[in-house]
């Protein structure tokens, strides 16, 4: 599997990033198979830069705060209004009431009608999908609407199977550690830091302290810090996260490729 951060950047996009949004890709079958993990604010035009948008195999939407749904609206225009004729539609994995939350973004013009576009199919918690040769499991995370992390288990770089488990916007909970156990990549929120204002809040975002936590509890074996905030200093993060993890920890960027 390779995945490529588009967008890293964590409750909304900032001059350096898109908000969130990872390409997962991998061969299989004598092709190329290709997954969007959450859509963001910003996020669609960089897309382009790693792949033809009408030429994926699924969308995986964490959650439907904007920060990670709501490019979905404009992927929609450039799969409709294609020169060489509409594309997809794109399978489209979500939370519950994803239709009416893009119709409500899109708002009432017929020209930005997202229906027949998307093929969509809700998450169930802890139920696998597969698409092609990845298999995603869904899994309920603390945040204060349905969200959900996804564990991908897919093909490995060096032969086998290997697996990435990526958070989506969560605090801790129990269900990170079946999330996150054994993952060869841990893709990581950690939009807070321990002590500041908002970090008083609970149930929303993990901070740096808390992602390294939830590697180490579940042996994960890499751990990438993602969904940073404009606001916070990416080293704070990082040094909080060494203070409970003692393996690999990067900091994700746009345009950083991992191979797991």
């Amino acid at each position: 599997m390779r995945l490529t951060v588009v967008g890293c950047a964590g409750s909304f996009p900032h001059a350096s990033s898109p908000a969130s949004c990872y390409l997962l890709e991998a061969e299989d079958g004598g092709r190329t198979w290709r997954v969007v993990l959450d859509l963001g604010n910003g996020a669609s035009g960089p897309l382009h830069r790693y792949c033809d948008p009408g030429e994926l195999d699924a969308l995986a939407i964490s959650h439907l705060h904007a920060d990670h749904v709501a490019d979905v609206v404009v992927l929609n225009v450039y799969l409709r209004y294609h020169p060489e004729g509409a594309r997809g539609p794109v399978r489209l994995l979500a939370p519950t009431g994803t239709p009416e939350r893009l119709a409500a973004i899109a708002g009432s013009d017929p020209a930005t009608d997202t229906s027949g576009q998307f093929d969509f199919t809700p998450w169930q918690d802890r139920s696998p999908v597969r698409v092609g040769p990845f298999e995603i499991v869904p899994v309920r995370v603390n945040h204060p609407l349905e969200a959900y992390g996804m564990r991908v288990t897919g093909p490995a770089e060096g032969g086998g199977r290997a697996v990435l488990a990526y958070t989506g916007d969560t605090d801790d909970c129990p269900a990170l550690d079946a999330l996150a156990r054994d993952a060869d990549l841990l893709l990581s929120e950690a939009a807070f830091l321990e002590g500041e204002p908002f970090d008083s809040v609970p149930d929303v975002h993990l901070s740096g302290l808390r992602a390294g936590r939830v590697a180490a509890r579940a042996g994960a074996r890499r751990l990438v810090l993602t969904h940073l905030a404009m606001w916070n200093d990416p080293a704070l993060s990082l040094a909080e996260a060494r203070r409970a993890y003692d393996g690999p920890i990067e900091l994700a960027e746009p345009g950083a490729v991992y191979r797991v």
